[in-house]
């Protein structure tokens, strides 16, 4: 995993399997895999999201360092506070399992299926603070690189994780009462009905 170490500069902790340290140089968000492809769908402009990793069911998001404890009150301020989303942040004294160099770890994965993999990997010789979504003072535009804000990635999150939750709630639940949706629910529109 030299890799991290010397041409990312990453801080690694433990081994085997080695774990990149967060709240040093990154924090993480840590969505369920159908919200994180979401996202990569939604934010689908190369830099956009800065480095992505799946590992399991699970999509983590690299993010500036200090969103974890960030993370708390951003999710009030945009209302999304007591609602149980599957939305948590890894910062100051945690770690992720370390994917491998993306250039031979889809074949690592193609054996262990359990191995983390880059879905966007991070690029050598560009420091990943510059790449990964942060909080800015100036309006939610793009920021260096193209990156998209830490609020706006947040807010879309937090929409996906809740729909992620609903779905598996309700899965015949009708979440848009299209006219289509309607009569297959039996509930056709007034004005058809006379």
């Amino acid at each position: 995993m030299g890799w991290y170490e010397h041409e990312l500069e990453w801080p690694l902790a433990g081994g085997p399997p080695p774990a990149l340290v967060t709240g040093v140089r990154f924090d993480a968000l840590d969505v369920p895999a159908e919200a994180g492809f979401a996202m990569l769908s939604r934010f689908c402009r190369p830099g956009q999201l800065g480095p992505v990793a799946l590992d399991g069911h699970r999509v983590r998001l690299l993010v500036a360092a200090g969103t974890a404890e960030e993370l708390p009150g951003l999710l009030e301020w945009l209302e999304w506070d007591g609602i149980g989303l599957d939305l948590a942040a890894l910062g100051t004294g945690q770690s992720l399992r370390a994917p491998a160099h993306p250039e031979w770890g889809r074949r690592e994965a193609a054996y262990d299926r359990s191995a983390p993999v880059w879905l966007r990997p991070p690029r050598p010789g560009i420091d990943v603070e510059s790449t990964v979504p942060a909080l800015r003072i100036t309006p939610e535009t793009d920021g260096p690189q193209g990156t998209v804000g830490l609020t706006t990635l947040v807010a879309a999150l937090a929409t996906a994780c809740h729909r992620v939750t609903l779905r598996a709630r309700c899965p015949d639940q009708p979440w848009a009462f299209s006219y289509a949706s309607r009569m297959v629910a039996g509930t056709r529109p007034r004005s058809l009905t006379s």
